[in-house]
């Protein structure tokens, strides 16, 4: 029997990872959402470009949570996308009744899945889905880090004029305002950009990341970025999929890490066929710590505008 995966939502995002994931052959692919047609409509174009692009596998879609039923992985993309203007913040008691029911839904009919949660806010979704799966840690976790480190790459690159998959970055923290950067762990060919960039250079390059998805949002106007965060979503299927122990940033819960506790938030870890099988603690300056703590902070907060 194939491998499979499920996509709650068939949005802009949802549709990415299922496009992304199925050129990469991983599984077969379920779209789920709530919308008659638009999963079946969108999973039947990709299915006709299969033969151009040489995938294989069998892409199904549903408006029917029970036909996620021997998932090997969901990925969570179902929400509101952020508008002009708004915070990923902004969106917290929206999505959260999305994303709970999403997480009920996987429990009762696929209870064995890895949850990959892509709706913002990230951080604090992911913990809800936690929450509410009743799943272990390890089978849930945010995509959030390797996004925005592929930002920083990206805006590294260009600013370099170097390749693109030269450059190696790590931002941890929550996906949001609070994100941490880590200039020191980013290089290009093995070489630390401080070595290639001024400090200023290197600031605002920090800034533009923190930024990343704002500055999509405002250019498109309506809707937001989902090529880059469905490519990072396939990213870590693969890393799962294929037990690749990939050391990746993700939205993981700690439990001391860090020192702090309870709390999803992007931290380095080794992501395999265990899901999150280690946390990576690196040894932060204290001014990169603090700003990770003070990130883990901020979502606390949040947590608690929807009871936790």
């Amino acid at each position: 029997m194939n491998k499979k995966i499920s996509v709650i939502g068939a949005g802009n995002v949802g549709a990415s990872v299922a496009q992304y994931l199925a050129e990469a052959n991983l599984a077969d692919v379920m779209l789920v959402d709530i919308l008659e047609g638009i999963p079946q409509g969108k999973s039947l174009d990709l299915s006709q470009a299969g033969p151009i692009r040489g995938y294989n596998c069998m892409l199904t879609g549903s408006n029917d949570p029970k036909d996620m039923k021997g998932s090997d992985i969901v990925v969570i993309t179902a929400g509101l996308a952020r508008k002009p203007g708004m915070t990923r913040e902004d969106l917290l008691k929206m999505n959260a009744d999305i994303v709970g029911t999403s997480a009920d839904n996987i429990k009762k009919h696929a209870p064995k899945a890895f949850i990959i949660v892509v709706t913002n806010p990230l951080d604090i979704m992911t913990y809800h889905a936690f929450k509410r799966s009743g799943f272990p840690s390890n089978r849930v976790c945010g995509q959030a880090g390797v996004l925005d480190s592929t930002r920083f790459r990206t805006f590294v690159a260009m600013e370099l004029g170097v390749a693109m998959c030269d450059v190696q970055s790590m931002v941890l923290g929550g996906h949001g305002d609070t994100m941490v950067p880590l200039p020191r762990y980013t290089t290009v060919g093995g070489i630390p950009i401080a070595e290639l960039m001024d400090a200023d250079k290197i600031t605002a390059i920090s800034a533009r990341t923190r930024d990343g998805g704002a500055e999509i949002v405002k250019l498109l106007k309506s809707g937001s970025a989902y090529y880059a965060p469905g490519a990072a979503s396939v990213e870590m299927v693969r890393a799962i999929m294929l037990d690749e122990k990939r050391l990746i940033p993700c939205s993981a819960m700690l439990n001391g890490e860090y020192g702090m506790k309870d709390l999803y938030i992007g931290v380095p870890v080794i992501l395999g066929a265990n899901g999150v099988e280690k946390i990576i603690e690196l040894k932060l300056q204290k001014k990169e710590l603090d700003a990770l703590q003070k990130s883990g902070e901020t979502y606390k907060g949040f947590l608690k505008e929807i009871g936790y």
